[in-house]
């Protein structure tokens, strides 16, 4: 994803506020380690009950009654109860809390909740009014009137270190002399899931996925139904019981009314969801032992939420991104379940073939991942067929788009599809970029892999660009659509651990940008100020979520800048050599950032572990 300055302008009131939410800094307490306990096979659950608030009040704890409530003034995030801490406009206290207990046996936990605040305050540098979250004894974030927005935004704690305890989720809300300051929570959640023990061995599992998957639209192409499957081979030495299925797009809605429904389950027996509703685990009728292979199947259905969103439509324009229910990957770590990410990308797969067949009516063009080709359906309605081979994830879109396509000088074929409004000669020029720069990274890294590359261009994307094997979506930009399709290397090709090691594909692929733009970086690295000892470009998105205002300056700029000065120090021959090397010997796997610093170590007599730990790269 490329984060552009016309994001803030684009944006929905909702994603403005998280991605521009500001944490007052407080220092992130160490969580107390759990008492020792046997080891527990991991049962997935949610543990806050009544979280949405709309079964009364219990079991909840409130300093007064006003606290859980449906009055009006201010509304729900889903249902019609909410929690609204303070508001009063003088000096005031309210507290929410309720007492959960976390299984053991699970290694991931996840407290989520959606939050509004709106304020009379009108500074805007000092926090009069504040709403402190907490787990325990720990402080997870403190908000204030600062963070005033219009809607809801969703907060994500990784509360892991709990697993096994008893503790207390606690929210306090406090109000100075006046001006009030309304601190509005709903859809509280404490997801666990995972099994803390890992495989015997880190291979990667299930392995060589197969999805093949046929829908059809409605009239507008927001709603699509039909049926996946999903073949895959169990590649650890340890026998695969069970399998999960990630429902990404699931955070785009509530757990009461999901965009993504998967029913009728075949081949394994449907669990229940967890993380927020974007993981189902589905356990097998019988262990799959190394090198056995079996089929899933289900019923699937897909609701396009409005907006102008990488899951979303905008008008007539149907965007359709991490819809399509992927295997999750399970190696030495465990099951990889974590949650879905607006700041960056949660997305961490393998390399899979698709066959997806999308009935859409003829009014319609779809541009799609791998390549396709339309054939006649019913009365009005088109077939459109697409194949992908070896690509992380599948996306599409659906509108009433103008497309104008050509060839790059290598030879790929690009195709541009513009929502309404965007000029001629802007997607002209977009197509212009797009022979250059899938030209450009090929010549650095390898060969485009994909056969034809389409690019959706609506000014209306809040978040700039979002990259999808063989199609992406952007701005008129060059910078981003240049970047958005350096991504077809740094995620599509070598793959990475997204929301684990964001830099890998973020950094890379803006060193990527620079290049094909001649930019040389030259003194880059001299602007760099970090602001904390904590922070790191090789941090996880866990910490960039509760540092978000931080995420593109360290994980895209240092991130870059960190490339730009290991090339001065090894030399352009042998930086350009490393990195096509080191994508060549990556292809269509998953590279890790140890994996990397032993690859320019490789590359050099010079000891690097200084350079390292100057630019704050850790792994």
């Amino acid at each position: 994803m490329r984060p552009t300055p016309h994001k803030a302008l684009a944006a929905t009131a909702t994603a403005v506020a998280a991605l521009a939410a500001f944490l007052l800094p407080v220092a992130p307490a160490a969580a107390a380690p759990p008492t020792a306990a046997p080891a527990a096979a991991c049962t997935p659950a949610q543990v806050v009950t009544n979280g949405g608030f709309e079964s009364g009040t219990s079991p909840w704890t409130q300093s007064s009654t006003s606290v859980i409530t449906s009055r009006t003034g201010q509304s729900a995030h889903g249902g019609t109860s909410f929690a609204w801490l303070n508001g009063v406009g003088s000096t005031h206290t309210d507290t929410l809390s309720q007492g959960v207990t976390i299984p053991a046996g699970c290694s991931t936990a996840t407290l989520t909740f959606w939050l509004h605040i709106d304020t009379a305050e009108t500074t805007s540098s000092t926090a009069y009014d504040k709403l402190t979250a907490k787990i325990g004894a720990t402080t997870l974030a403190t908000y204030s009137n600062l963070n005033k927005a219009t809607g809801y935004t969703q907060k994500s704690f990784d509360v892991s270190a709990f697993a096994g305890q008893t503790v207390t989720v606690a929210f306090t809300g406090t109000e100075d002399s006046s001006l009030q300051t309304s601190f509005v929570v709903d859809d509280v959640a404490l997801a666990t899931s995972g099994d803390t023990a890992p495989p015997a061995d880190s291979t990667r599992t299930p392995a060589a996925p197969s999805y093949t998957v046929s829908l059809t639209s409605n009239t507008s192409g927001t709603v699509w139904t039909g049926h996946e499957s999903a073949t895959f081979t169990n590649a650890s030495s340890t026998a695969l019981s069970e399998v999960y299925l990630r429902l990404w797009d699931n955070y785009h809605g509530t757990c009461s009314a999901m965009p993504i429904t998967v029913t009728n389950v075949t081949g394994g027996t449907a669990g229940a969801l967890s993380v927020a509703c974007t993981a189902l685990r589905i356990a097998l009728p019988t262990p799959l032992a190394q090198g056995q292979s079996t089929t899933i199947g289900f019923d699937l259905g897909i609701t396009v939420p409005s907006g102008a969103d990488r899951f979303g439509h905008d008008g007539a324009f149907s965007f359709i991104g991490n819809a399509l229910p992927v295997l999750a990957v399970k190696d030495g770590a465990g099951w990889h379940l974590d949650p879905y990410t607006n700041n960056g990308e949660a997305f961490y797969s393998l390399a899979a073939d698709f066959q997806v067949t999308l009935d859409h009516p003829s009014t319609l063009l779809v541009p799609a991942t791998g390549g396709s080709v339309d054939t006649p359906g019913t009365s009005g309605r088109t077939i459109t067929t697409a194949t992908a081979a070896k690509v992380r994830d599948f996306a599409w879109a659906a509108g009433p788009f103008t497309k104008i396509s050509g060839t790059s000088t290598a030879g790929t074929p690009i195709n541009i599809y513009s929502v309404s409004g965007i000029s001629s000669s802007s997607a002209q020029s977009m197509l212009t970029t797009a022979k250059t720069a899938v030209d450009a990274h090929a010549a650095r890294f390898g060969a485009y892999p994909y056969g034809e590359l389409d690019a959706v261009i609506d000014n209306n994307f809040w978040f700039g660009g979002m990259e999808y094997p063989g199609f992406v979506l952007d701005l008129v930009s060059t910078t981003a659509l240049t970047h958005e399709i350096g991504h077809q290397w740094f995620y599509g090709i070598v793959g990475d651990d997204e929301y684990n090691s964001p830099w890998l594909d973020e950094a890379f692929t803006d060193y990527a940008t620079d290049l094909a733009l001649n930019k040389t970086g030259t003194g880059c690295w001299n602007s760099v100020s970090w602001a904390s000892t904590a922070e790191k470009i090789t941090n996880s998105m866990a910490y960039w979520d509760a540092h978000s205002s931080r995420y593109s300056t360290v994980v895209y700029n240092y991130g870059k800048c960190a490339l730009h000065d290991l090339r001065r120090l090894l030399g352009d021959t042998v930086m350009a050599k490393l990195l096509k090397d080191y994508a060549t010997s990556h292809w269509y796997g998953v590279s890790t950032t140890a994996e990397f610093k032993a690859a320019a170590q490789a590359a050099t007599t010079t000891d690097l572990t200084s350079f390292w730990t100057q630019h704050r790269i850790d792994g």
